[in-house]
């Protein structure tokens, strides 16, 4: 009856008509009754400004200009009719060099970005934090036909299964060996603003330090204008993964630029080393 029960068990959620509990896509209304404690607003502030730090890049995200505004795109951008008011997001180099919370972007005056920029768009960065390492264990999909569903696994447990189940060595490695979804990441919400008040030699050491090849477009280049600009932030909004286990919403911009450089790095991220389990918690307790 009790191995009926397991493969009953295990039949219904291949299927899809077990759902996971709702909180996990949203902060549980009672801590006590999950049994975890959810990281506060400034500590995953802090966790965010460690991922600013480490992290090189970033998805930044402006709003084309409305299409009669001229602007940076003058006459001879070839530009589609339409585009006024329309998102537009690209990957770009980021870096943290004055530890204030606000990044540092090394802005190219040709590319779209800084275009939609200096014609008024307000800016978002968004990061996301990769682990160095994948996890010791982890669970595996049981949805794509290359991995042994739950109900096959099970039987092969009991020894009930046979061998056609054998792992293929032949299989390509997972594309995303983590789940993303459990893990932290932000979107930063402002302005850019020019650097004026630090040193262009001391922001291009920081710069470069962080990405090296951007050496051949530092200020004063012979092939584009350049200039260093912060984004200066207004809003922050986290994901510290899922609801039952991580923080969830808005987080006040005091408490962002308050965090120190002590702070952060008196913390460690999920997978800094390796042998992190996957879906511990004990990270928020390291706070």
């Amino acid at each position: 009856m009790r191995l009926l029960s397991l493969i009953s068990l295990a039949a219904a959620a291949e299927a899809g008509t077990l759902s996971p509990p709702q909180h996990i896509f949203s902060n549980p209304p009672s801590l006590s009754s999950s049994g975890r404690r959810i990281p506060t607003p400034y500590e995953s502030a802090v966790l965010g400004r460690r991922i600013l730090a480490l992290t090189p890049l970033g998805n930044l995200a402006t709003v084309f200009p409305a299409d009669d505004a001229g602007g940076q795109y003058g006459t001879e951008e070839n530009r589609p009719d339409g585009l006024g008011g329309m998102p537009h997001s690209l990957m770009d180099y980021v870096a943290d060099c004055e530890d204030e919370g606000n990044p540092t972007f090394l802005a190219i005056n040709i590319e779209t970005t800084f275009k939609n920029v200096h014609d008024g768009s307000n800016v978002s960065l968004a990061q996301q934090w990769t682990p160095p390492y994948p996890p010791d264990k982890r669970i595996k999909s049981t949805t794509t036909s290359s991995t042994p569903g739950l109900l096959s696994r099970l039987m092969n447990w009991l020894g009930l299964g046979s061998d056609d189940d054998d792992d293929d060595d032949s299989e390509p490695p997972e594309a995303v060996p983590y789940s993303a979804a459990n893990l932290p990441r932000f979107s930063l919400l402002g302005y850019m603003e020019k650097i004026d008040d630090v040193s262009a030699a001391a922001l291009s050491e920081c710069f470069v330090k962080k990405h090296p090849d951007a050496k051949y477009w530092l200020p004063g280049n012979r092939i584009h204008e350049a200039e260093f600009v912060r984004l200066v932030v207004q809003q922050v909004y986290w994901v510290g993964g899922f609801g039952d286990r991580a923080y969830i919403g808005w987080i006040s911009v005091d408490d962002w630029k308050s965090v120190t450089r002590e702070e952060w790095e008196g913390v460690s991220l999920p997978g800094e080393k390796k042998g992190w389990k996957e879906w511990s918690v004990e990270r928020a307790g390291d706070l």
